[in-house]
């Protein structure tokens, strides 16, 4: 059976591709290259044993993605290919309406066109905002995201929700909350372009000297120590649990599926909490300065996460300690790369 892995190349669909490839699916990838390196298809062959193919262009060029369903019998679709940078959204939000939207829908078009169904959808704990109580389940009620990019993911979903029931299609929402770590192997990580936009990479950088401190947004948020809380799941982790809800999908006897699943650990670290568990687990220092909170920055959010454990007999199991781990295993291979 072979998968369409839309941003294949990035980081969570680079390590779910190796899972997909691991459970014996063939592989297409389509990637523009705008937030990852052509090494990483090299890497994910080392890892894998196997060769996916690889397709380097924008998915807004549909007679370029025509082509490739021409190419490929394609059986379902795991969409990663957005813009992802919440700052950036706000300062740039129609490029991010346009290539989050776009791309979506000119899949979903070619979906409808060839009569595929099984489609899995990268989406994100911002379409719940600030939630009113923790943990945050499926039936978390959805408020407006801070951010352009956020509102993109909650567009993203009503698109899928609207696509499913008029087509009779299968559809997976799978909303992360904070992804981190790298492969085993340290040879598939985050690999963010220009200054980080995420925590961990940003404490990785800093205590490999590339950035001089780590900046932590308020130190007065009404937690124990004053710093935010967020869920924070090991890549592999999740890269796992989206071979699981494509099986289940594909498993699926009623034509018409709409799924729902929060993935994450379901416990909340703070900032601090993060950084002092990098420095045990790694044995480095990171230094630090307290600044002001950022806008639109929400104090808590962590998940429930028994749903997918119910329904998908998955949960996550790696600690946060060895995610952190192998985040600086990661940023030692990359330093090799580079001398």
């Amino acid at each position: 059976m072979t998968i369409l892995v839309t941003g294949g190349l990035g980081y969570i669909g680079s390590h779910t591709v190796v899972e997909l490839l691991n459970n014996n699916f063939d592989v297409v990838i389509v990637d523009d290259l705008s937030n990852t390196e052509k090494f990483i298809l090299k890497n994910i062959e080392e890892i894998s044993g196997k060769k996916p193919f690889f397709y380097p262009f924008d998915l807004r060029r549909k007679e370029l993605l025509y082509q490739v369903f021409e190419a490929h019998d394609i059986s379902a679709c795991i969409n990663f290919a957005a813009f992802k940078a919440v700052g950036e959204s706000q300062e740039k939000p129609l490029d991010y309406y346009e290539n989050n939207l776009f791309c979506l829908i000119n899949i979903l078009q070619e979906f409808k066109t060839r009569n595929i169904s099984n489609f899995i959808f990268s989406s994100s704990c911002t379409v719940y905002g600030q939630a009113d109580k923790q943990p945050i389940d499926e039936n978390t009620p959805l408020k407006t995201p801070e951010s352009s990019y956020g509102k993109t993911k909650q567009m993203g979903e009503e698109i899928l929700k609207d696509f499913a029931l008029a087509y009779k299609k299968k559809v997976s929402l799978l909303r992360y909350f904070n992804p981190i770590g790298a492969h085993p192997s340290a040879k598939l990580g985050e690999l963010p372009l220009g200054i980080p936009n995420n925590l961990v990479p940003f404490v990785t950088q800093t205590a490999a000297g590339i950035r001089k401190e780590l900046s932590i947004w308020g130190n007065d948020y009404p937690t124990e120590d004053g710093t935010a809380i967020r869920d924070y799941i090991y890549v592999v982790d999740l890269a796992k649990a989206h071979v699981k809800a494509l099986q289940k999908l594909i498993e699926e006897k009623s034509e018409t599926l709409i799924d729902i699943y929060n993935l994450g650990t379901g416990k909340g670290s703070s900032v601090l909490e993060v950084v002092n568990a990098f420095e045990r687990a790694n044995k480095v220092k990171v230094p630090y300065k307290i600044c002001e909170r950022r806008a639109g920055d929400i104090t808590i959010a962590y998940a429930d996460a028994s749903k997918a454990e119910k329904e998908l007999n998955w949960k996550a199991e790696t600690s946060l300690e060895e995610a952190l781990r192998t985040t600086w295993e990661w940023q030692k291979y990359l330093e090799t790369r580079e001398n």
